[in-house]
């Protein structure tokens, strides 16, 4: 379901699935040169564009992502929307005058309650809605709300229209230019197939792989004392994104969140 996304005046004209409106948490003018990726951590798109639009959040972002693939434009492209906080990369310091900054409409990081997951707000989450994976920069597995297909494509669509409308050189997480201080868009969001789809490189773009076992375990983390997410068929075909100590992080379809498999059981594709 593709977006027909055309901009106008620094912002995306209004369609069937897309709505703007206008947060009073803005900013200058700014020229910018990366997208950054977020999760609201919030209910549903409705109350975080709610938020966003109140004064006193002192908080706005330039997109927000429905998990129906609704989408919400808060902020023109062109002006500062505060979505970065205290923020570095490469030499920048501030990122909320360098970015866009998108937010997926998602509640973050759940905890196991009974046989649900809840999140800090309360609302309790089945097993089916749940990724769990260690972030990159923690040393335990912890338990993700799953991102919708339909929301990951749209997001996708997007940032190919915006980088082909700005000179926007890097797709970064709010986890990599706040670490330590922020986890989104966290392990859940297939970032590398993510960029990689973006701009089309093919040196980025992950390598296809065939399941040479019966049947291989699907695990949250790079060896067998994680837990299995899946058991993958043998033939089955998957992307491999990075390599550590033995094992592959993999994901199923390009845009699927996925996990880790043992490199013994997987076989690169000529």
């Amino acid at each position: 379901m593709t977006l027909d996304l055309r901009i106008r005046d620094h912002q995306f004209e209004p369609g069937e699935r897309i709505t703007v409106a206008r947060s009073p948490n803005v900013g200058g003018e700014i020229a910018p040169s990366c997208l950054v990726l977020h999760y609201t951590a919030g209910r549903s798109l409705d109350s975080s564009v709610a938020h966003f639009m109140r004064p006193a959040a002192q908080a706005s972002a330039h997109l927000v992502v429905g998990r129906d693939g609704r989408v919400v434009q808060l902020v023109p492209f062109n002006r500062s929307a505060w979505h970065a906080g205290r923020s570095t990369w490469k030499g920048l310091q501030g990122l909320n005058q360098h970015s866009i900054g998108i937010e997926l409409d998602n509640a973050g990081r759940l905890v196991r309650s009974g046989a649900g997951y809840r999140a800090w707000f309360q609302e309790v989450y089945p097993a089916a809605d749940v990724v769990t994976a260690r972030h990159r920069n923690e040393q335990a597995d912890a338990c993700w709300h799953a991102f919708t297909d339909v929301q990951v494509e749209t997001a996708l669509d997007i940032a190919v229209a915006l980088v082909r409308a700005y000179p926007l050189g890097e797709i970064l997480g709010h986890d990599d230019i706040a670490p330590g201080r922020k986890c989104d868009p966290g392990p859940a969001f297939p970032m590398e197939s993510f960029r990689a789809a973006v701009f089309g490189r093919r040196d980025d773009a992950p390598q296809r792989h065939v399941v040479t076992a019966t049947l291989l375990n699907l695990r949250a983390g790079p060896g067998r004392q994680h837990a299995v997410l899946a058991r993958l068929a043998q033939g089955l075909q998957v992307d491999l994104l990075e390599v550590q100590d033995g094992w592959g992080r993999v994901t199923l379809g390009g845009l699927t969140s996925g996990g880790w498999v043992s490199l013994d059981y997987i076989r690169a594709i000529e």
